[in-house]
């Protein structure tokens, strides 16, 4: 990294800081101890980077960005540690994808062997197989207290 790359991220992150109402230009206006404190970073962190000392290590960095409401990626491109295209998402997606509904859901044995490909006619052979090695479950009631059908089976877990 040269001096003039140093220099223009500290330009940049110091217009950030001022920007977000930080006081860092006052010896007393205590704008450097806030935005160390806010983003649990050493104020020596802070310092080091306005006087164009060094740059802040990755941790440093991404507790600056939430602080300062930018994405890491800015930071990391800015600061030219790495470029856009060594952060681009190799998918083509600007933002991550909404969470799956079923994500951490068990799966159940019909859906296993599907994913599987156990044809149709012995699915019924493959679930009672399968059973057999699978850990009894307690028996699980339903909100009114009735045991549910199926308890202690393979039965995805919260799916009273």
């Amino acid at each position: 990294m040269t001096t003039q790359d140093l220099d223009a991220f500290a330009a940049w992150v110091e217009d950030l800081m001022r920007e977000r109402g930080y006081d860092i230009d006052s010896p007393r206006g205590g704008g450097k101890s806030r935005i160390a404190d806010e983003a649990g970073v050493h104020r020596a962190a802070v310092t080091r980077l306005l006087q164009r000392q060094s740059m802040p290590d990755l941790e440093t960095t991404r507790r600056l960005a939430r602080v300062l409401g930018v994405p890491v990626r800015d930071l990391l491109i800015r600061s030219g540690r790495l470029t856009a295209e060594e952060l681009a998402d190799p998918h083509g997606r600007t933002s991550a994808p909404a969470p799956d509904p079923d994500f951490g859901r068990r799966p159940t044995l019909e859906e296993v062997a599907d994913l599987l490909g156990v044809p149709a006619e012995r699915r019924e052979m493959f679930v009672r197989v399968v059973e057999q090695f699978l850990p009894n479950e307690p028996e699980r009631a339903d909100k009114t207290g009735r045991v549910l059908a199926g308890a202690g089976t393979a039965a995805p877990p919260g799916t009273d």
